[in-house]
């Protein structure tokens, strides 16, 4: 079954980086196909305006949307080029160009809504990874505003093809793994490690705790986490199942929170050398932009790409 993926692209590194992980990707996602984008700089309206009334300044537009078009051309002919040369078949990439309208983020995410395609892959921006998170960049905007489209966020260079997906029983964990069901589907050589942090009531509840939460509590706790995450395999299981994924294909991992779900998730990446994590955008506690989880994992994550499910 064909995935499309949407990777909007400039002159950066990050944005290489990008690229360079949506080419890795090919080897455990089968049938991929590639969409290059380029939103270029957005024209006045000043200046537009301008250009309905003076033929000199209608004529000075034009040029600049020419050079505007044939810079964007060149940038994603080039980026192509480089994808072939690593062993991308050509016809599997596509191209295409348009005049920002409204805004970077919002354009590429009204781009990739408009055409359906799987995911958008992005290249981490900013100056550092809370100074983006706090003060806003394009990456972070795309991530915090796609409600519908997958996210695969790449910071630096991402290597190794081993993939992780975190779960906690919940619906947003649910819909990642229908995404790395559908994105595997047809490789049936592909394992993967299906990862949950076990809640403790610290975790599980929204509750400043004074005091250690009682045995009793935590007992509780435990079982319906337990419970949660026992019916969540059963749905998991048949899910990858129905997309030619058998159980003997996935390891399924089990650890007591440490107090943060987030740097447990991290940690275990770090030490299993996971270059793939799979996250749903919201967590038990479904916050209503990012989880708390998905958040601390954004903001820390290193050499590794993110896939961001809403």
């Amino acid at each position: 079954m064909q995935k499309k993926i949407l990777v909007p692209v400039d002159d950066s590194r990050h944005s290489k980086h990008a690229v360079q992980y949506a080419v890795q990707v090919s080897e455990f996602v089968p049938d991929l196909h590639y969409v290059l984008f380029h939103v270029q700089p957005m024209i006045s309206l000043f200046l537009m305006d301008e250009a309905k009334k003076n033929l000199k300044t209608k004529m000075e537009l034009d040029k600049l949307q020419q050079r505007n078009e044939k810079s964007a051309r060149r940038l994603l002919e080039d980026l192509k080029a480089e994808m072939v040369q690593a062993g991308i078949d050509s016809e599997r990439i596509e191209t295409a160009t348009r005049q920002r309208r409204i805004g970077l983020a919002k354009d590429i995410l009204e781009y990739s809504q408009e055409n359906r395609y799987d995911a958008i892959v992005i290249g981490r921006r900013g100056l550092t990874r809370l100074q983006e998170m706090v003060m806003g960049s394009a990456s972070a905007n795309i991530i915090e505003h796609s409600q519908v489209v997958p996210v695969w966020l790449v910071d630096g260079d991402v290597a190794g093809k081993k993939l992780m997906v975190a779960v906690d029983g919940s619906e947003a964990s649910l819909r990642a793994i229908d995404h790395v069901s559908f994105m595997l589907s047809g490789k049936p050589d592909v394992s993967l490690t299906l990862f949950h942090v076990a809640s403790g009531a610290r975790d599980y509840c929204e509750v400043d705790f004074d005091e250690e939460p009682g045995e009793d509590l935590e007992e509780i706790v435990a079982r319906g986490d337990k419970a949660c995450i026992d019916q969540f395999y059963t749905h998991a299981l048949q899910r990858f199942k129905n997309s030619g994924i058998s159980e003997n294909q996935l390891e399924l991992t089990s650890v007591k929170s440490s107090g943060n779900a987030g740097k447990t998730i991290l940690d275990f990446a770090q030490k299993e050398g996971f270059s793939t994590l799979v996250i749903g955008r919201r967590g038990i506690q479904k916050a209503f932009f990012m989880g708390r989880v998905s958040r601390y994992i954004i903001g820390r994550v290193a050499n590794r790409a993110v896939w961001l499910v809403p």
